[in-house]
């Protein structure tokens, strides 16, 4: 079996940290997310892996992932050039994909039970693909599946106006080869992009069988700010507490903190866990619970909670900051102006906020 990640689409919501960069390159608790969907399908022995690439800074992704033996697999970059539903994904993807089975993740999505489980039994099944889904509280804004009273799949619609259920389905996918087939059949929608929603409908209209797996642990599509910061938070929950760095006497650390090689932690500092810390970081101020701090970064005034440090940080001010993600080389410096405390920042690389 192959796999298939996406890590094309512009990011639109995610602006302006992917005018910067690809949204999959974002991290959570100082990695990567296209990171975690690599490792899912290590795990789950896949290891001949197909990324397709779009026109949002490829070469980034391709600095970061590189052939894919730091995974334990092998990489090949596929280029689907402007997206145009994630069905044009997979037929671009088709001279790698081959006969094979494949599974098809999106780069933005975080699973906490991994794919394991979703993977079994598959190859030798009569399904010809198989969907996760999970209960959400806002299936318009999803592709959304119908199930019969046994949980087999009748009817798959993308972003209904009027949903039928309010299971949603997760971004990861398995189909056999007849999914091509399916794709060469369907034609745009109302959004001028192949639906793969559409794709898996034609193997259900040609009375083709497609199986489904309603995920019980949590699941995040990292395509909002808010979206992020919740994906922080989840895996922040399962930190396992590291310390490779310098805590100077009179620091308190409570709870699940991580720290990184060759930072120091000064006096008078407080970290409270859950908090991941990177390499050569410089901290001397007060880190609360859920933030991420990321590597070369120097935290020497004010208060942050909460939040997402990306990298190569300055934060030098006297104000509380809750709730942001932070872009890679940005300051924040205090002014001469004393405002009110807490806040809010979603600002992307290279910025200077001075408050």
């Amino acid at each position: 079996m192959k796999g298939l990640i996406l890590s094309g689409g512009h990011g639109t919501r995610l602006r302006p940290l992917t005018h910067t960069g690809p949204k999959q390159l974002i991290p959570i608790a100082n990695k990567p997310v296209l990171f975690y969907a690599i490792e899912d399908l290590k795990e789950a022995g896949v290891t001949d892996i197909g990324l397709i690439l779009g026109t949002n800074m490829p070469e980034k992704v391709k600095e970061a992932v590189g052939d894919g033996s730091k995974f334990g697999v092998n990489i090949t970059y596929i280029l689907q050039g402007e997206p145009k539903g994630l069905a044009h994904a997979v037929a671009v993807a088709h001279e790698f994909i081959g006969d094979e089975s494949f599974i098809m993740y999106l780069g933005d999505n975080i699973l906490k039970s991994g794919i394991n489980e979703f993977v079994e039994g598959f190859q030798d099944s009569d399904y010809q693909a198989r969907i996760l889904l999970q209960q959400v509280e806002n299936p318009k804004q999803f592709g959304v599946a119908e199930l019969d009273q046994r949980g087999q799949v009748l009817n798959l619609v993308e972003k209904p106006k009027k949903p039928r259920s309010n299971l949603a389905l997760v971004g990861i996918y398995l189909f056999k080869s007849s999914i091509f087939e399916a794709i060469s059949n369907i034609k745009p929608s109302w959004r001028d992009e192949l639906e793969i929603t559409d794709a898996i409908q034609e193997l259900l209209n040609s009375q083709l069988k497609v199986d489904s797996h309603v995920v019980k642990g949590w699941w995040k599509d990292t395509g909002k700010p808010e979206d992020v910061l919740d994906a922080n938070h989840l895996i922040l929950d399962v930190l396992k507490p590291i310390n490779n760095g310098k805590i100077e006497e009179g620091a308190k650390i409570s709870g699940r903190v991580s720290i990184g090689n060759n930072t120091i932690v000064k006096k008078d500092s407080v970290i409270r866990g859950p908090v991941i810390i990177g390499e050569n970081c410089e901290i001397a101020t007060y880190i609360g619970p859920y933030t991420s701090i990321g590597d070369n970064s120097r935290i020497t005034g004010g208060e942050i909670e909460s939040s997402i440090v990306m990298g190569d940080a300055v934060i030098e001010c006297d104000e509380r900051i809750v709730d942001s993600l932070i872009g890679n080389h940005c300051q924040i410096v205090s002014g001469e102006n004393n405002l009110p405390k807490g806040r809010r920042f979603v600002i992307g690389e290279n910025s200077l906020i001075n408050l």
